[in-house]
């Protein structure tokens, strides 16, 4: 398994480590529960250097990534971000991703850990462009949290509240260590004379505010550790793969590999503000095809009684199969069960009453629009 720069933070704080996508990675420090609610409540701190870091530039970067996104690149302004999918010739999901337009020309783009080496090659299979995987290169950790902000302002003398959701910026953070750079030779620009260079943006996939950080991966754990002391007070955890996902799954967001595995569309995915048809891109033609038929949808379900659906969970509406679950568990917001599932069109508006069957017991559930727990 590949390491991150930060697996010798997760050994000393005694992470319970596993294989996710080729990477070992912490799945909890402490419990799953403990560190879900820090995030919600304070901040967390995830290590998401496995995420893939392809930097794109050159002249043809701007449009060669608009032919290749559902969403749409053009006149990007610098420091912006947008989430987008790319898909193949069928329409059919390679990876969703998102795109910051970093420096004038020079875009970095951001795929899932399991998908990188195939969205490098679909990049420079079709993008006139010099691309750079410097995945090895980079940490990046995900500050989550309402004290977010707060906790990141105690570290630079940038003013954090000026950077707009979706937007990034560089920043020098105030963290011990030897190499100040980030990757000047590929991003940014020449080296601070006190404090570590670090590309940061307000984002991330919990629902909460929050910030990306990367970095030089020789800088990493200093970064870390300045992270967590600058939130000890507020009750800042590490957290881990486990949180990750119960967070990200109240919001209903997409997981790579589990929602989508090469077989859908962003028709049957979503979300639909990811797909702009004013523009041509890699796939549309499938979609305009796909749009006139009818088709298997991923929905949001709320059990109405007690269970947890998991991955693989069948659907039925009256005793008939009419879909499956990808990703399910108990929210400990709403104290209930929650998942995201394919079911057929005809029984996927909000609303409808259907049966998720758990150990062989159809438990009641109905459809619901995502977010599960309202929009933070």
């Amino acid at each position: 398994m590949k390491r991150t720069p930060l697996h010798p933070a997760h050994q000393a704080l005694g992470a319970r480590l596993v294989d996710f996508a080729g990477w070992e990675m912490p799945m909890q420090y402490t419990s799953i529960l403990e560190e879900h609610r820090a995030v919600r409540e304070a901040a967390g701190l995830f290590d998401v250097s496995h995420m893939g870091d392809l930097v794109v530039r050159g002249a043809g970067a701007e449009d060669g990534l608009r032919g290749l996104l559902t969403n749409d690149i053009k006149g990007l302004p610098e420091g912006k971000g947008i989430y987008g999918h790319l898909l193949d010739e069928r329409g059919r999901i390679i990876d969703d991703t998102m795109t910051f337009h970093v420096l004038p020309g020079t875009y970095l783009h951001i795929p899932n850990a399991a998908t990188t080496s195939r969205v490098e090659q679909w990049i420079r299979g079709h993008v006139q462009a010099e691309v750079a995987d410097v995945t090895e290169r980079v940490a990046a950790m995900a500050l989550q949290g309402p004290k977010a902000a707060a906790i990141l302002q105690r570290l630079t003398d940038h003013d954090v509240g000026k950077l707009k959701r979706m937007h990034g910026a560089f920043m020098v953070l105030r963290a011990d260590a030897e190499e100040r750079a980030f990757l000047p030779d590929v991003l940014g620009p020449d080296a601070p004379a006190d404090g570590v260079q670090a590309y940061v943006t307000r984002s991330g996939y919990t629902g909460e505010d929050g910030f990306e950080v990367l970095v030089d991966a020789s800088a990493s754990i200093p970064v870390w550790n300045a992270i967590l002391e600058a939130g000890r007070e507020d009750g800042i955890r590490p957290c881990g793969l486990g949180a990750r996902d119960l967070l990200r799954l109240e919001m209903g967001f997409l997981l790579s590999g589990t929602d989508f595995d090469g077989r859908q569309t962003i028709l049957q995915t979503g979300p639909s503000w990811a797909l702009k048809w004013e523009h041509d891109f890699i796939g549309k033609e499938a979609l305009l095809a796909q749009r006139e038929t009818s088709y298997s949808r991923l929905v949001g379900l709320e059990l109405m009684e007690r269970g947890i659906p998991r991955h693989g969970h069948v659907v039925q509406y009256n005793g008939r199969d009419v879909g499956a679950v990808t990703s399910g568990t108990i929210s400990p917001i709403l104290g209930k069960g929650i998942a995201l599932a394919y079911v057929d069109a005809e029984h996927s508006a909000q609303g409808q009453e259907l049966d998720v069957v758990i150990r062989g017991r159809p438990v009641r559930a109905k459809v619901v629009k995502a977010p599960f727990i309202g929009k933070r």
